[in-house]
C-alpha cells in the first residue's frame, strides 16, 4: 500500500511539473549504476515553486541502491513538498531531509492560521508517511563507512551580524542595503518570542541528543539548511542578509561531533571549504537563473562520501 502510494504522489508530481511520463529517458549519469557501488549525494534549494525547476527535477534519473541528502528550501507548498518526495524516494534507496527557511514559510490561509512551528511538524508527518528520515528521527548510519547522519534543525538567531550591530537593530542595518529577508514577513514562530528563541530551543535539544546518542568514536556527516560557521557564509552581492544564515551556537559542532563532512545549502554558492580537517559542501540548485539546464539537476548532486573516501573510512 505504501508503494501504490508513492506511485500515484509521483504521478501527481509529474502532472505538476508539467510534463509526460518518459518510459526511455536516458541517464545522465551512469556512474552510479555501476554493480557494488553505493553513493552518497546531497543538493539543496530545489525552489520547486519554480516550474523550470519542477520539470528538471522530474527529468531526474534513478540513482538504484543510493542515498539522498536533502538540504532544506525545497518549496513553500506541503503538497507539492510532499508530492516531490514521494518522487525522490522512487529515485534514490534512501532519502534524508532537513527544512530549510522556505519549508516554513506561512503563504497559505491555513498555514497563517496554524504558524511555522505547526508547519514543521505537519512537513515531519508527511515526510515521515513516505520513510524520509528528518531531524526529528533516530540517527542512522550510512552503511559503507558507518559514518553518523545527523540532520539538522538548528534555524537561525541574527548572530551572523557586526558586534556593533545589536540585536534590536539589525533588520534596519540590513534594511540600509535592501538585504532583509523574506522570512521577516513570512515566517512566524508564535507562540516563541521570536527565532532567537526558537533557535535556541532547537541547537539546546539537538546538541542534547547527540551529547547522549552519539557513540564517542562516531565519525559524522551532518547535515543542515544552514552553514554551521559564520566564515563560510560569502554573499557579496548581499552582503547584509548574513543574520539570516545561521547561529555562532553551532561554530565548533563540526569538531565537537567529529564531522568529516558537513553539508548546507540557503547560500545558493555551491564550494567546498575546509575547516578543521572537516569538509564543507554547500550544495545549493537554486533559482533558474542560478544553474544551467542542460546539465539537469544531476549533474548539481554533490557526492557526499566520495568512493576514494569510503574506501579508506573502511
Amino acid at each position: 500500500m505504501a508503494r501504490k502510494a508513492r506511485t500515484r504522489q509521483a504521478r501527481a508530481f509529474r502532472v505538476r511539473a508539467g510534463k509526460a511520463p518518459c518510459r526511455h529517458a536516458p541517464f545522465r549519469n551512469t556512474t552510479c549504476l555501476r554493480a557494488g557501488h553505493v553513493r552518497l549525494w546531497a543538493i539543496a534549494d530545489l525552489h520547486l515553486a519554480a516550474a523550470h525547476n519542477r520539470a528538471a527535477l522530474h527529468a531526474l534519473p534513478a540513482y538504484p541502491g543510493d542515498w539522498l541528502l536533502v538540504a532544506g528550501d525545497v518549496c513553500e507548498s506541503l503538497d507539492l513538498f510532499t508530492e516531490a518526495l514521494a518522487w525522490l524516494t522512487a529515485r534514490f534507496a534512501r532519502v534524508v531531509w532537513v527544512p530549510g527557511n522556505h519549508e516554513l514559510w506561512l503563504t497559505g490561509p491555513e498555514c497563517r492560521r496554524r504558524g511555522s512551528l505547526a508547519k514543521y511538524a505537519a512537513l515531519v508527518e508527511a515526510a515521515r508517511r513516505l520513510e524520509v528520515l528528518t531531524p526529528e528521527d533516530p540517527f542512522t548510519a550510512w552503511p559503507p563507512t558507518g559514518h553518523v547522519i545527523v540532520p539538522l534543525c538548528t534555524l537561525y538567531d541574527y548572530s551572523f551580524r557586526p558586534d556593533d550591530v545589536a540585536l534590536a537593530d539589525v533588520v534596519a542595518w540590513a534594511a540600509e542595503l535592501r538585504n532583509v529577508a523574506a522570512d521577516e514577513r513570512l515566517i512566524d514562530p508564535a507562540p516563541l518570542s521570536g527565532m532567537p528563541e526558537w533557535c535556541a530551543q532547537r541547537c539546546a535539544a539537538t546538541a542534547a541528543r547527540l551529547d547522549a546518542e552519539l557513540p564517542p568514536a562516531a565519525h559524522t556527516i551532518l547535515v543542515g539548511h544552514y552553514p554551521l560557521r559564520e566564515d563560510l557564509v560569502r554573499i557579496p552581492r548581499i552582503p547584509r542578509f548574513t543574520p539570516w544564515c545561521g547561529t555562532r551556537l553551532t561554530a565548533d559542532w563540526h569538531r565537537r561531533y567529529q564531522a568529516d563532512v558537513a553539508v548546507s545549502g540557503h547560500l545558493h554558492v555551491r564550494r567546498t571549504d575546509w575547516r578543521d580537517g572537516t569538509r564543507f559542501e554547500e550544495v545549493s540548485l537554486g533559482y533558474p537563473r542560478q544553474w544551467k539546464a542542460e546539465r539537469g539537476i544531476g549533474g548539481y548532486l554533490r557526492e557526499v562520501m566520495p568512493e576514494r573516501d569510503a574506501a579508506a573510512a573502511a
